[in-house]
């Protein structure tokens, strides 16, 4: 593994915003890496509910376990996308997404939960084998994207962070919930 993806990005190669996500990766590790064993870490955790249990919000207003399992495969795909442009050279500001927006647009809840998983194994291969495919110096190339300047490397971290930051909040928000 090249020493690109092992060194965390440094504070200049994204917004402030995504510190929370980058953190998620243990210093010297291989975000790649993360996303290989994150597979399996969600399957665990989510993989055997029925579809009515996937339909539990921790809150009012917040989204069901479907729903945040496709907004972490719609984020994984902008973000790939995203990595994918600015690897090639691309310099045009790519713009944001609201969340929120493709959450209530998404029928997720509608949607068998093995359908969705299906749908995130399939986002994930296509995921690493792009991020695979960069040579190391596209991982220093950088652009702009939701107004806010960001490298392909912090890409690369910012995936699996966002994935690990709901992670965390299933086991804490909601498994608890499913064990009442």
């Amino acid at each position: 593994m090249s020493s690109t993806l092992t060194t965390r990005p440094g504070a200049d190669e994204y917004g402030a915003y995504y510190d929370r996500y980058i953190q998620q990766i243990p210093a010297g590790y291989s975000p790649l890496q993360q996303l290989r064993e994150q597979q399996a870490e969600l399957k665990a955790l989510i993989g055997g509910l029925s579809d009515e249990q996937a339909l539990l919000r921790y809150a009012p207003g917040k989204w069901s376990i479907k729903e945040t399992l496709l907004h972490v495969a719609d984020t994984e795909r902008i973000f790939a996308y995203r990595a994918l442009r600015i690897a090639r050279g691309d310099q045009q500001p790519l713009p944001g997404y609201e969340p929120d927006d493709y959450a209530a647009l998404s029928g997720a809840d509608e949607r068998p939960l093995t359908n969705l998983l299906r749908e995130y194994d399939t986002v994930r291969a296509a995921t690493l084998s792009l991020l695979d495919s960069f040579r190391p110096e596209a991982f220093e190339r950088r652009g702009t994207a939701s107004g806010m300047p960001v490298s392909v490397r912090a890409m690369a971290y910012i995936i699996p962070g966002h994935e690990a930051h709901h992670l965390q909040l299933w086991r804490e928000r909601v498994m608890p919930l499913l064990a009442r």
